[in-house]
C-alpha cells in the first residue's frame, strides 16, 4: 500500500509558509503605536499585507498615513507593537538583535530618498560596502551582476569618485547598485525619487522596474508621487494606519484621481 505524503502546509498544521503564498515579506495584524495613555498616537492599526515575489509595490498615503513606519517595520528597522513581520519564510519578530542584521545584510536591499552613501568611500567601495560588512569577497556570480550593474547605470567611470564628486542622480544610481549588487530576495525604496530631477527620478524608477520584471526581485516603494508609483505592478494605499485600497498598475491620473477623493473623504468624515 502506498503512503501517502501530505503537503508541507498541512504538516505544519496548516501553517502556510510566506514562500507558499508566492510571497517575499508579509505582515499579519501588525499595530505600531507611539506613546501612551492620552498621548497615544496608533501610526499603524491592523494592517495585514504581503509584497508578492518578483513584483514591484508602491505604498502611498497622505503624510501620517503609515507608510514609512509599514515600511521600517517590514525591513526589520522599526519594531512593531503587536502582530507578525515575515521576511521570507523567517518570523523577524522572533529574532535577536545580531540575527536581524544578519538577515537584513544578506537578503535585503536598501535605498533612501538621502542616499546614504559613506562618505570616505569611493564609488566602488560604496557598491560593495554590503560584502565588506558580511566579511567576504563577492562570488564569481556576483561579479557579473555588480559589473552589469555598473556598465547599465553609467558608473564605468566614476569608480574612483567619492559621493560629494557626484551628482545627485549618479549618487542615487551608485546606491541602487549597492542595494541590488549582492542580488537580495526583497529591496525597499523610501521616495527614491525625491531629491531627483524629473528625467533622472523616471531613470532610476525604470531600473527599479527593470530588476523585478528582468531579475525576479521584489521591490517595495514608499512614494507621495502618483508619477513614481505609475511604473508599480500594484500600488497598496493607507489611510491612517489602515490599508484603504489594493490596486493593479494604475496611470498617474488615475492615482492622482483615487488620492483626491481619499483626501476629500477624509475632510467630510
Amino acid at each position: 500500500m502506498t503512503r501517502r505524503t501530505k503537503p508541507n502546509s498541512y504538516r505544519r498544521g496548516m501553517e502556510i509558509t510566506t514562500t507558499e503564498l508566492g510571497l517575499a515579506a508579509r505582515v499579519q495584524n501588525l499595530t505600531k503605536t507611539y506613546g501612551a495613555g492620552e498621548n497615544e498616537v496608533r501610526a499603524l492599526d491592523g494592517v495585514s499585507i504581503g509584497i508578492r515575489r518578483g513584483e514591484f509595490t508602491a505604498i502611498m498615503g497622505p503624510s501620517g498615513s503609515g507608510k514609512s513606519t509599514l515600511m521600517h517595520i517590514m525591513a526589520g528597522l522599526d519594531a512593531a507593537s503587536t502582530g507578525q513581520v515575515w521576511l521570507g519564510d523567517t518570523d523577524v519578530t522572533r529574532l535577536g538583535d545580531t540575527e536581524l542584521t544578519v538577515l537584513r545584510r544578506r537578503r535585503v536591499g536598501f535605498i533612501f530618498q538621502s542616499f546614504n552613501l559613506v562618505p570616505t568611500l569611493d564609488v566602488i567601495g560604496n557598491i560593495l560596502l554590503p560584502f565588506a560588512l558580511d566579511g567576504r569577497r563577492p562570488s564569481a556570480l556576483e561579479q557579473a551582476r555588480i559589473d552589469r550593474l555598473i556598465d547599465t547605470l553609467g558608473l564605468t567611470d566614476r569608480l574612483s569618485h567619492r559621493p560629494h564628486e557626484l551628482s545627485g542622480g549618479q549618487q542615487q544610481r551608485v546606491a541602487i547598485a549597492r542595494a541590488l549588487a549582492s542580488g537580495p530576495d526583497l529591496v525597499f525604496a523610501d521616495e527614491p525619487t525625491g531629491n531627483l530631477d524629473s528625467r533622472t527620478g523616471r531613470e532610476v524608477l525604470q531600473l527599479l522596474s527593470e530588476a523585478s520584471t528582468m531579475h525576479g526581485q521584489s521591490i517595495a516603494m514608499v512614494t507621495h508621487d502618483p508619477i513614481a508609483a505609475s511604473f508599480a505592478d500594484r500600488v497598496l494605499f493607507l489611510g491612517d494606519g489602515r490599508l484603504v485600497a489594493d490596486k493593479p498598475r494604475q496611470s498617474a491620473e488615475a492615482i492622482s484621481a483615487y488620492m483626491l477623493r481619499a483626501e476629500d473623504a477624509a475632510v467630510l468624515s
